[in-house]
């Protein structure tokens, strides 16, 4: 089932926490929600779930608007646990199996099993992780068209991130809709397909994964020295982002890849080399807010 957000606007006060955010999700798909601290994401969340009236904008869900029909089909982990802290795993089990028509007791069995959750276990000595664990399990066992998760992997260990993650992607793979955020942008790449950047309650970056990667490279010259001339290269067009560290110069560019690595072997650089972009290099490159071309530079 598709989401779309067109023009979403949530302010407080005079503060725009989302500023006339549009988003298209893809039926199927898995979407990364990434930005730093207080861009928008958990708020966009808010308002897509009613948890917070948006000032204006339009949210639908496979063409509909959201109604108490939607949570029939929909499920939502926040980023801060709101489990009952005396009641047990078992309970809760029990009260999503009563609440929702599509709970499935054997897979909850299995995905308690996966993440080690004792059924018996009351929340309140339960540690961070195992809420997480918890929260997705529930998530999980409704099996509904659409999940919604703010950082679903909170406080696990690498092991239950990875099962997090090999969850969302079979969801997906099995036709369900994925939206989730995470400060771990190496996740958002290895389960994401689409993603959009937020800033300052704006959208800065969106589009498929794949295609983003594609548009742009790295160039990477390593010198003699760490007294590097730039010779003006923050002022090229060709180039978004120029990061020293140190010996290292690397140059985020979105056209003339081998010109500019030939550019800086004459400069003196003893080795060259261009790769390809990760989601990290994409994100800081989106939410520079510098000009167009920054030097950044790392002891």
């Amino acid at each position: 089932m598709s989401i779309s957000i067109a023009h979403l606007t949530k302010t407080y006060g005079k503060l725009a926490a989302v500023d006339d955010v549009s988003i298209e999700i893809p039926s199927g798909s898995v979407f990364g929600l990434l930005g730093p601290n207080g861009a928008g994401k958990t708020t966009t969340f808010k308002c897509m779930l009613g948890l917070a009236r948006a000032t204006s904008g339009e949210i639908l869900f496979g063409g509909k608007p959201l109604t108490p029909k939607t949570f029939e089909y929909l499920t939502y982990v926040p980023e801060r646990s709101v489990l009952y802290e005396w009641m047990s795993v078992r309970e809760h089990i029990e009260m999503q199996r009563r609440v929702f028509a599509r709970f499935n007791q054997k897979r909850a069995d299995e995905l308690l099993q996966m993440f080690a959750l004792d059924p018996r276990k009351r929340i309140r000595s339960m540690s961070k992780g195992m809420r997480t664990a918890l929260a997705v399990v529930l998530a999980f066992a409704n099996e509904p068209d659409i999940f919604i998760l703010d950082e679903p992997t909170s406080g696990l260990d690498p092991v239950n991130q990875r099962s997090v993650l090999k969850l969302i992607i079979d969801a997906a793979a099995g036709g369900s809709t994925v939206v989730f955020s995470s400060h771990q942008i190496g996740q958002v790449e290895r389960a994401a397909d689409h993603i959009a950047v937020l800033q300052h309650g704006k959208v800065v970056l969106g589009g498929a994964v794949d295609d983003l990667k594609a548009g742009s490279k790295i160039v990477e010259g390593i010198f003699e020295s760490d007294a590097v001339a730039l010779n003006g290269l923050s002022s090229d067009k060709r180039i978004t982002r120029v990061e020293k560290t140190g010996r290292i110069v690397r140059l985020t560019v979105r056209a003339g890849s081998d010109t500019l690595a030939q550019q800086l072997s004459s400069m003196g650089a003893q080795s060259v080399r261009i790769v390809d972009l990760n989601l990290e290099d994409i994100f800081l490159d989106a939410v520079d807010a510098g000009a167009s071309a920054d030097v950044v530079e790392h002891a």
